[in-house]
């Protein structure tokens, strides 16, 4: 089944809200000065939210195709990704749906390892992300670089479960939540933006939460 003929109730909810432009406040905060952003607010769960199935990938299953505008292509099974330098990080993330939760521990590959490791070509801009699931998201180059990106495939010291994009997925938290695609199988570094699935159906091309970019500007 494509992305393309998936209908969910949260999905048509989800394109209603950037029909209505739903939560947003009209604020602008900075990360610097505000650690919660505005229109959100915190829990202490994780909250599940997908296109309407999870699929199971057994490890031994898993790769990881890197293609598009590099130097060196590549794709990598779970022994050859598990080779790459492995790191921890700490950070808050923050749903388009209005959730955040502070203090999340995890474990995975840097995207600053993955990119030593591809190598970028000069003319790469942004990166197109494709899950198992058939979801796709887009991200500026400098978006998927920052220092807080991570390849995760661990969380609060567990195995990343399958609800929350095991065995893994992309964390990127300064950006809403949707940009941090699970079930990751494939990463495409192209010359020029290219909208993924919940930009094609109203919401914003980059998705910064401290500017409230929930939606498009003509959703």
């Amino acid at each position: 089944m494509t992305e393309e003929s998936r209908d969910t109730k949260l999905t048509a909810s989800k394109r209603r809200w950037a029909e209505q432009g739903k939560f947003l406040t009209g604020k602008i905060t900075r990360p610097d000065t505000d650690r919660l952003p505005p229109g959100q607010h915190l829990v202490k769960n994780w909250p599940v939210l997908d296109l309407g199935q999870q699929p199971l990938i057994k490890r031994e299953e898993w790769s990881l195709q890197i293609v598009g505008a590099v130097e060196n292509p590549a794709t990598l099974d779970w022994q050859a990704f598990s080779r790459l330098p492995q790191s921890d990080k700490l950070s808050d993330i923050h749903c388009v749906t209005t959730w955040s939760r502070y203090d999340n521990r995890w474990h995975g590959v840097s995207t600053h390892d993955l990119l030593d490791l591809v190598m970028p070509k000069p003319e790469a801009t942004y990166v197109l992300l494709t899950s198992y699931d058939g979801y796709t998201t887009n991200l500026p180059l400098a978006d998927f670089a920052s220092e807080d990106a991570l390849l995760a495939t661990a969380w609060e010291g567990a195995p990343l479960t399958t609800e929350h994009g095991g065995p893994m997925r992309l964390i990127v938290p300064h950006l809403y939540r949707w940009k941090s695609a699970k079930w990751l199988r494939r990463i495409e570094f192209l010359i020029g933006d290219q909208a993924g699935f919940w930009e094609r159906n109203g919401y914003h091309m980059r998705g910064d939460p401290w500017r409230e970019q929930r939606y498009s500007d003509d959703a």
